[in-house]
């Protein structure tokens, strides 16, 4: 086997105004960056392989012995027969055929070598005349390599994966559809093609172990608001066996609740209700079921004030490196997560089966956007990450129901100004996010000023951490120091932040606590439109969160967060910095950032609700400010920035 033959199977699996006149050249490397050409290259020399017409021939199938049940469960050892059958042309003297497991996230790799191990997998074959060599080659993926004769049409073989007594563990996030993916190199010239159809299983959840309570940040009195309640398993996949009763106790007064919500078979672990508030104030919700008691996040009701839409707008399923299908995406950010507004971005050229080189897939994810997108209830944005290796990765995201994937692995759309331009040929709306910009799998490149047609925000924080500054609280890992947000923001540009939870686990809007992980966008807008979110957007009426639905308000200068303030006559603006903090759990401080330093803070003593009033005098034009607010289990906001003008 080479190394080529290797990198062509397993290349996706190793991990996410005017226009700007600076352009790299084409193939550049940008300095002191974490660019990794290497990927590139290896993407471009799988795109180039030259297959043979007995690359990927034949089928395979997956079939399930009689005291197996048709699914598998979450993180329990199972037993998987996989049935090959070889194509009309045949499989050549060294060549192979392969088995690539999910990698995402705890699958066995199968092996060949301990029998009573994880992943023992043997190969059975009817004729004793069929040689075989069969290996564990990288992680989760076996090699089966024909030493003997050449292989026939019609011949088989079968791949028992866990075939000893331990088993093989299946992962830890239910899915459907979960692939196997098989591969063949037809000719042993060392090149392996795909089987686009796989075999797969339904990987089910584990029993009912928390309940998860979403509600809306902010209400009208006599509005009609909607209750989120979902059961989820210990990996927050949704308990869909759940049965039972949920009550609300100490429900306050102003607002509609039932006494018992009934959770049927039907209701496959999840309910979403809508209750009436009367009156006024700040209402924290309780929801209990047995002994198991939960809070919902807070719900402010007010006349004033700009209503919060909660969204995640970067996330993946395992059409590319994720966990999971595209209906049961946004079926997840809808019932389980309560989300307003979701995105699924896809990367278009990382996974078994480039987006940017099958169209079916790209079909798939406009067919489920356009299919759950209900204005007034829940907004669907159509998107794609553009996954460059070089730059640094962005999102891209749609505002109608049709768009296009622009491929960062093409030589005419490598360059982000590449990929602006052609946006903007398209005419169509459209936004794009540079992410997780100060580290992880790779740092944005800064030298490229963000096209403010198309970038007017940043993805702040996420599930790989925060990118806000380097040494900040909760920063990212494998930090790049010069390629955070503040230093984007000290290079002059004008860029608002929002958060995304870039998970790769299936659940849109999780939240994980211990130790905090996620993100979330909170979008300022008063109605839930396609229209509407996209303006709050362009106009940087937005703050992140890491996942906990925090409400912040701020001002100043009677201006809100995201805007330009031009400064006075004297050269510069001086003013009221309002700030009203409403938080799910309590809080530890709330800090003023000035132009790259935190110049002011205070100690919020564990209050649940804080409302601050400072002065903020003598900033010059080319200042930005924002501020960041902590709660002592660790979640966290930030405000999108002011900036100050001429």
């Amino acid at each position: 086997m080479t190394a080529a033959a290797l990198a062509l199977l397993g290349l996706a699996l190793l991990a996410c105004a005017e226009e700007p006149d600076t352009a790299p050249t084409p193939g550049a490397i940008p300095s002191g960056s974490s660019a990794k050409p290497e990927i590139v290259a290896m993407l471009r020399a799988a795109d180039d392989a030259p297959y043979h017409a007995a690359d990927a021939g034949g089928r395979a199938w997956l079939e399930r012995d009689e005291d197996q049940l048709p699914y598998s469960v979450v993180s329990t050892p199972d037993r998987f027969r996989i049935v090959f059958e070889v194509g009309p042309l045949g499989i050549a003297t060294g060549g192979g055929i392969y088995l690539q497991v999910s990698p995402f996230w705890d699958w066995s790799t199968p092996q060949t070598e301990v029998s009573d191990a994880l992943g023992y997998t043997q190969i059975l074959v009817d004729d004793p005349s069929i040689e075989f060599r069969a290996a564990t080659l990288d992680q989760q993926l076996l090699g089966i390599e024909v030493t003997g004769r050449a292989l026939v049409a019609g011949e088989r073989l079968e791949i028992l994966y866990g075939a000893g007594p331990a088993g093989a563990m299946t992962d830890r996030y239910a899915e459907r559809d979960s692939p196997f993916w098989v591969a063949v190199d037809g000719d042993g010239d060392g090149v392996r093609r795909v089987l686009v159809d796989s075999p797969t299983i339904d990987v089910r959840p584990g029993p009912a172990r928390t309940l998860l309570f979403q509600v809306p940040s902010v209400a009208r009195p006599g509005d009609a608001v909607r209750l989120t309640l979902a059961f989820v398993d210990a990996r927050r996949n949704t308990a869909i066996d759940f049965e039972g009763e949920v009550r609300f106790p100490d429900a306050p007064t102003g607002i509609e609740l039932p006494e018992v919500l009934r959770f049927e078979a039907a209701d496959r672990g999840t309910r979403s209700i809508e209750v009436r508030v009367h009156e006024a104030g700040v209402y924290r919700l309780v929801a209990q079921s047995g002994d198991l008691r939960v809070d919902a996040n807070p719900l402010l009701v007010s006349a004033e004030g700009p209503r919060v839409l909660w969204g995640d707008l970067h996330g993946h399923t395992n059409l590319s490196d994720g966990t999971g299908v595209p209906e049961d995406y946004f079926r997840y950010a809808r019932d389980v997560s309560g989300l307003d507004v979701v995105a699924l971005t896809d990367h278009d050229h990382w996974g078994m089966l480039p987006l940017a080189q099958h169209e079916d897939l790209w079909e798939e994810i406009e067919t489920q956007t356009r299919r759950f997108h209900e204005p007034g209830r829940f907004v669907t944005l159509l998107g794609y990450e553009w996954t460059s290796w070089i730059y640094g990765h962005r999102h891209v995201l749609y505002f109608e129901d049709q768009g296009r994937v622009y491929d960062s692995v093409e030589e005419r759309y490598e360059t982000p100004q590449s990929l602006w331009k052609a946006l903007a040929d398209a005419g169509e709306p459209a936004l794009t996010f540079a992410h997780h910009s100060g580290g992880g799998p790779i740092a944005t490149d800064w030298e490229i000023p963000p096209d403010p047609r198309f970038e007017p925000l940043v993805e702040i924080v996420s599930i790989h951490g925060s990118s806000e500054a380097y040494g900040a609280p909760g920063a990212i890992y494998d930090p790049v120091p010069g390629h955070f947000v503040r230093d984007a923001l000290d290079r002059g540009y004008r860029l608002g932040f929002l958060g995304s939870g870039d998970r790769h686990d299936g659940h849109p809007g999780a939240y994980q606590r211990d130790p905090p992980e996620g993100g979330l966008a909170a979008i300022l807008a008063e109605t839930l439109s396609r229209e509407a979110v996209l303006e709050a957007l362009r106009e940087r009426r937005v703050y992140a969160t890491n996942g906990a639905r925090i409400l912040l308000r701020t001002a100043l200068a009677g201006h809100p967060m995201g805007s330009e303030i031009p400064v006075n006559e004297t050269g510069t603006l001086s003013g009221s910095l309002y700030l009203s903090v409403i938080a799910p759990a309590p809080l530890e401080s709330v800090e003023l950032v000035r132009s790259g330093r935190v110049v002011d803070g205070v100690d919020l003593e564990g209050r649940m609700e804080v409302t601050l009033m400072r002065e903020v005098e003598g900033l010059e034009a080319g200042e930005y400010l924002y501020l960041r607010v902590l709660q002592r289990d660790g979640g966290a906001a930030w405000s999108s920035p002011f900036f100050v003008t001429e």
